[in-house]
């Protein structure tokens, strides 16, 4: 098998972290709440799907596991957040003065 070393697909990678000199003016609580918003939109979607399958208006149960996964997923995430957060507080709440 023969790699092409000189074929740089680099560029075709989507730019997750857009490094541009625009200010994101979007402060910490707004990007939480947004997020958490997300969260729960996520959460509802795959509420709607699984009522829409029992009651016979999906027929594809695919979309609704994948719908489920995500949901949980991101719902798995957000607690883990929490949890590393809530360790840093005690954390730091554990610091002598």
């Amino acid at each position: 098998m023969k790699i092409d070393f000189n074929n740089n697909n680099i560029s075709k990678i989507p730019d997750i972290f857009p490094q541009n000199n625009k200010k994101n003016n979007t402060s910490f609580s707004e990007m939480l709440n947004n997020s958490l918003s997300k969260v729960n939109q996520l959460q509802l979607e795959s509420e709607n799907l699984n009522n829409q399958l029992i009651t016979g208006g999906i027929a594809n149960a695919h979309q609704v596991v994948i719908a489920t996964q995500k949901a949980e997923m991101a719902l798995q995430f957000t607690i883990q957040i929490r949890n590393k957060f809530l360790d840093a507080y005690n954390e730091i709440m554990r610091m002598p003065i």
